[in-house]
């Protein structure tokens, strides 16, 4: 029996956490579907693309975090984190 549509689990928010910065900066950034902190320049540029890339994978699919499955969402996240840019 699958769960009902109030009872399955939701991804509400991704958060990237960059762990390589030294150099003294304090990067955040925000969206809809992510909060992005720390990491070096090239580190958080990546997380960046990765969430952008994300966030328009869901446009496509004509759907929002919120009313993604858990399996769609990683799926997605996984096509992102791949993809060049």
């Amino acid at each position: 029996m699958r769960p009902s549509k109030e009872d399955r689990v939701r991804v509400r928010a991704l958060v990237g956490i960059g762990l390589d910065g030294n150099d003294g900066h304090q990067r955040v950034t925000r969206s809809d579907e992510f909060l992005i902190v720390g990491g070096s320049e090239e580190t958080h540029e990546r997380m960046q693309e990765t969430a952008i890339r994300f966030a328009e994978a869901l446009e496509r699919r004509g759907t929002s975090l919120a009313d993604a499955d858990v399996a769609e969402v990683i799926e997605l996240l996984c096509e992102a984190r791949q993809a060049k840019s």
